[in-house]
């Protein structure tokens, strides 16, 4: 019983040396497991459970495809039109195609200028200020936000940050880091879980089922507030590689700083728009563009107004 011991308590101890090397970890732990219990130190119900988990952390940070990517993407978008209060806004089909339009200019100036199916707007039916995207390159912006854009540079800056958390990859760090997080958390139970009398099956279950609570905490919780200057700062450079002002990301955040609430859309999930300002002024500096916004707002006023 004191080997038996030792051993689970070895084990769980190499799980916070994970992160130096988490496929040499899924090889000593997979081994370890059968070998311990092969030789009595362990059931082997136990060991197969352990060599489970190892394995599972191991796949958890596989790469990710640009095709899972847009799969992932793709669920969370899902997620977001299932929400009674995010329907789909198909009234006027020139705007979103306006929104297209604009997204496209980004996108074929950006880095990244084509993900695994395409980068697409389309606009939510309701007049919270908010606006999301997922990792598969959807856009959902709300008819409240977009009423709340003075011009077409100023509702390119909440295209563009959007893109940037697309560009960034900020849904799948958060998507791995947390695939990860399960994964410990279902290998430090599996000892406990045999003991209790779920099976393997029943461990792996739990392991996806947490998985797929990600695509709720994503929506809600939001992304740090370093992820949101980033996203800030990334959106700024995208707008003057496509002609766009970049200081129209610190108009946009002032209409904000007035109409929006901490309670919901933009306030729920992001820093402070009085914050998001501070960092943006920091950082405009080093995005140039020539200033031609009202060169656009005729054609502007005509698809929003």
């Amino acid at each position: 019983m004191k080997n038996k011991v030792l051993y689970i308590a070895a084990v769980f101890a190499a799980l916070s040396l994970f992160i130096y090397s988490c496929e040499t970890f899924t090889k000593i732990a997979d081994a370890g497991a059968q070998i311990a219990g092969a030789t009595g130190l362990i059931d082997q119900n136990t060991a197969d459970a352990i060599s489970q988990s190892a394995r599972a952390i191991g796949s958890a940070v596989e790469e990710i495809t640009p095709e899972q990517e847009y799969y992932i993407g793709r669920a969370v978008a899902a997620n977001i039109l299932s929400n009674p209060s995010y329907k789909l806004y198909n009234g006027n089909p020139a705007l979103t195609n306006y929104l297209n339009l604009i997204c496209t200019a980004i996108t074929i100036n950006s880095p990244r200028p084509d993900v695994y199916n395409g980068y697409k707007v389309a606009i939510l039916d309701s007049q919270e200020i908010n606006a999301f995207a997922t990792s598969g390159g959807h856009i959902f912006v709300t008819r409240g936000l977009i009423s709340a854009a003075r011009s077409e540079d100023a509702l390119a800056s909440v295209i563009a940050h959007e893109i940037a958390h697309i560009q960034l990859q900020h849904s799948i760090k958060a998507i791995k880091s947390s695939r990860i997080t399960q994964a410990i958390l279902v290998t430090s139970t599996s000892a406990a879980g045999v003991a209790a009398g779920m099976d393997v099956n029943q461990l792996t279950d739990v392991f996806n089922e947490s998985v797929g609570e990600i695509v709720q905490t994503m929506v809600n919780s939001g992304y740090s507030q370093t992820q949101e200057f980033e996203a800030d700062n990334t959106a700024m450079s995208l707008m003057a590689s496509a002609g766009y002002n970049p200081s129209s990301l610190i108009d946009m955040l002032r209409v904000l700083n007035t109409v929006q609430t901490s309670s919901s859309g933009f306030g729920k999930t992001h820093p402070t728009p009085a914050q998001r300002i501070s960092n943006a002024e920091k950082s405009s500096g080093n995005y140039r563009a020539v200033n031609t916004v009202s060169q656009r707002q005729t054609r502007f006023d005509s698809a929003v107004r």
